[in-house]
């Protein structure tokens, strides 16, 4: 049966060297993947070492900002707020890892883990079959229901550029989603 929990990061990131895949999950370079798709991700950083605080307004289907530009190697603390009327999610990540994000979403829609205002955070910790869960805790997301709040502080690579998005589904496709540019 296919892996049902949602890892764009593995639960342990004191684990040392970690290095993410094309998805994002962070795999000690066991899997594939390698330094080079770290460094284009970034990695959960430390709130004393941010440069400054991002206020992130998630609405029905869009945000506020819908850009954001950061310097290389910048650590930001973004503060999440939703303020729709619908479940939504703050998602750091590329093109890539969204799309396969969203699949895991459409999983959790399917199994009542995410309903249309609300989070059923039961059915997270239910076995949804070989032992899986549906967990939603990646430091580089934040799943909201609506007036729910949440902080992520994110260090950002040297250069590239990555998307946040929603990824619940049907909300990318709508065109929740922004662009991050990194650099000038």
């Amino acid at each position: 049966m296919r892996t049902l929990f949602l890892p764009l990061f593995a639960a342990s990131l004191a684990a040392a060297p970690a290095f993410a895949d094309s998805h994002g999950h962070l795999d000690g370079g066991q899997h594939g993947g390698g330094h080079h798709d770290a460094m284009m991700m970034g990695m959960p950083g430390d709130a004393a070492n941010a440069s400054r605080t991002v206020t992130v307004t998630l609405a029905d289907n869009y945000f506020e900002p819908e850009t954001l530009r950061v310097a290389p190697g910048e650590t930001i603390r973004f503060v999440v707020t939703n303020e729709g009327a619908l479940v939504h999610e703050f998602n750091i990540g590329s093109a890539e890892m969204h799309a396969h994000h969203q699949e895991e979403m459409a999983m959790m829609v399917e199994h009542g883990v995410i309903e249309i205002d609300r989070i059923n955070h039961h059915m997270m910790n239910v076995d949804h079959g070989d032992g899986h869960m549906m967990s939603h805790d990646e430091p580089n997301s934040a799943l909201l229901a609506p007036g729910e709040s949440a902080e992520i502080v994110w260090t950002f690579p040297e250069a590239g550029s990555l998307e946040f998005a929603c990824n619940v589904p049907g909300h990318y496709d709508a065109g929740m989603m922004g662009d991050i540019t990194i650099g000038e």
